[in-house]
């Protein structure tokens, strides 16, 4: 059988933890971070990384096929 190729977009964007998690960033930090856009506390929430939902795993792990 062949080898899978990896989905650029998703490699990426996802990183799968030991534990066999899905950890990916936040959205909206591409602009309006000043003025009137976010303010100071929504920004520094955003700036950490996320645990993916368990209804989006199993396609995350497909496009990841040796990272898990």
């Amino acid at each position: 059988m062949p080898k899978l190729k990896t989905h650029s977009g998703a490699k990426k964007r996802f990183k799968i933890t030991k534990s066999g998690k899905v950890v990916r960033g936040h959205a909206n930090m591409s602009h309006l971070l000043n003025g009137h856009g976010k303010t100071r506390k929504t920004k520094r929430a955003l700036r950490g990384t996320a645990i993916a939902d368990k209804t989006n795993v199993a396609q995350v792990k497909r496009l990841l096929p040796y990272q898990n």
